[in-house]
């Protein structure tokens, strides 16, 4: 079964990445040189051990055949023998004869079958080969040939070899750690300078990401200095500030076609409400005339004055909303929101008195900070919308409670056809008209109604939020409480 190792464990920034990629590569290379060096070693020890078998030529293993008695003149030739060097002769079809030097005298080591079978197998080749006795441990051994048919065996033991490698072996464990833990500190040292560029060139993009480029004027953040164009680093710094100019202008230019379309709008609705209200006063003058006037005069009178007041709301509209896009401060005072829902729904009851409206408030006035006519216009324009925009017979249910932190929801919910799913997102844009999804039995208003309610109530502090589908729509107000002072443009 395979081990997962879990995502979370693994390093995610590029930092840790390279550091730990260099503490990988470093450890990887110090077990190569310690596995290298500590096979060459014991191969170089035990090759000098074979050098040292072979040039005795097997005279202990040969001394064997003369007897067992230290003091006896046929005593085996211990001379020149290191400690602990073993020595066998092996005949034909007789017992083995094994002796170790121990004090410069040699000592008879039992043989169990094994051990004979491994000096058995020993190669006549010259070559030293490792076994391992029963009554000694491990051994180095070379066997050869004796005058008389024989075999001769003498062996090394390997435990000072084994120390030796040991010995090394710990030595680099040392070494290679101490190694591994300096180069994992200075590499990371060296790693986190060396990324220091494409931290600020992160910082610069981050900064970027948080800023308002939907609306307003944007100040961009100063551009990355560092624009090397022979590292990496440096050519993502110059393609993020060669961004950066083409965003800055870009929007720049937009910001200064909406100012100037602001003020085209200012202007132009400024200097429409004069001849707009002349043009509604003689259409009133001439209705008000004593004299006879044909049919299709009047007929045509009475629509002039209706689209000239038509025109009169947009106008006065237009102006509301260029005032609130140039920062004018709104009315500062205690609003009783409970009053202005009362006031806009028998408003809308005389409008539209084929729906049933339902008011849903509480036993308590709810009171914010603001402007009182621009809130109940508010009120109106949602109240206004749900009665345009649904047919004969809906229920429209108005509901007020406290919010959160001594604030105000409002919310205006209906039973009709809902908003179409693609017109969700731009229903509070100005000008914005949904008329092939919805029922407009008053003939529809001017497209601004939704817009200016959003920027009332961003003025004032507050959100809106829409909810709609097929049978269910709902706009939701939230407003702070009144002890929040609503911001300044």
């Amino acid at each position: 079964m395979r081990a997962v190792i879990p995502r979370h464990r693994l390093p995610r920034t590029l930092r840790a990445r390279l550091t730990t990629g260099l503490v990988v590569l470093l450890a990887v290379a110090s077990l190569a040189v310690g596995l290298t060096t500590v096979l060459a070693l014991r191969s170089f020890l035990e090759h000098r051990m074979d050098q040292q078998l072979t040039a005795t030529e097997g005279r202990f293993a040969s001394s064997l055949e003369r007897g067992e008695s230290p003091d006896a003149d046929n005593a085996p030739d211990t001379r020149g023998q290191a400690d602990h060097t073993f020595g066998a002769r092996l005949l034909p079809g007789r017992p083995t004869r094994a002796a170790v030097v121990d004090d410069q005298y040699d000592r008879s080591v039992p043989l169990t079958r094994g051990d004979r079978q491994l000096l058995a197998d020993v190669p006549l080749t010259g070559r030293g080969s490792s076994i391992t006795l029963s009554a000694l441990g491990d051994y180095r051994v070379v066997a050869v040939r004796g005058d008389d048919g024989d075999v001769l065996i003498t062996g090394l033991p390997l435990r000072p070899v084994a120390e030796t490698v040991h010995r090394l072996e710990m030595v680099e464990a040392v070494v290679f750690g101490s190694a591994l833990a300096v180069s994992g500190v200075a590499g990371a040292l060296w790693v986190r300078l060396s990324l220091r560029p494409l931290r600020r060139v992160s910082a610069t993009a981050a900064s970027v990401a948080e800023l308002p480029l939907a609306s307003g004027e944007v100040a961009m953040p100063a551009p990355v200095p560092d624009t090397d164009p022979r590292t990496e680093v440096g050519q993502v710094g110059a393609a993020l500030n060669r961004m950066l100019g083409h965003v800055g202008d870009a929007l720049a230019r937009r910001h200064a076609s909406e100012e100037r379309l602001r003020h085209f709008a200012a202007d132009a609705s400024h200097e429409l409400r004069t001849p707009v209200a002349t043009v509604r006063g003689h259409a009133e003058l001439a209705l008000r005339h004593p004299g006879p006037v044909p049919a299709g005069v009047a007929r045509a009178l009475e629509r002039i004055q209706a689209e000239s007041e038509r025109m009169s709301t947009l106008v006065d509209d237009l102006l509301l909303l260029a005032r609130l896009d140039a920062g004018r401060p709104l009315e500062h005072r205690s609003v009783d929101l409970t009053r202005l829902v009362l006031d806009a729904g028998d408003d809308a009851r005389a409008a539209a008195p084929g729906h049933h409206w339902v008011l849903d408030l509480p036993e308590e006035p709810v009171t914010v900070t603001g402007d009182t006519n621009r809130l109940h216009q508010v009120i109106g324009n949602l109240l206004a919308n749900a009665r345009v925009h649904t047919p004969p017979g809906t229920e429209v249910v108005v509901r007020l409670t406290t919010g959160p932190g001594g604030g105000a929801e409002l919310t205006v919910s209906d039973d009709g056809p809902g908003v179409p799913v693609e017109f969700l997102d731009e229903v509070f844009e100005r000008f914005a008209r949904a008329d092939h999804s919805r029922s407009r039995a008053a003939g529809g208003g001017s497209g601004l109604g939704l817009a200016i309610v959003r920027a009332v109530v961003a003025v004032h502090g507050g959100g809106v939020a829409l909810k709609s589908g097929p049978g269910a729509t709902e706009f939701r107000i939230s407003l702070p409480g009144p002890n929040r002072t609503p911001p300044v443009g």
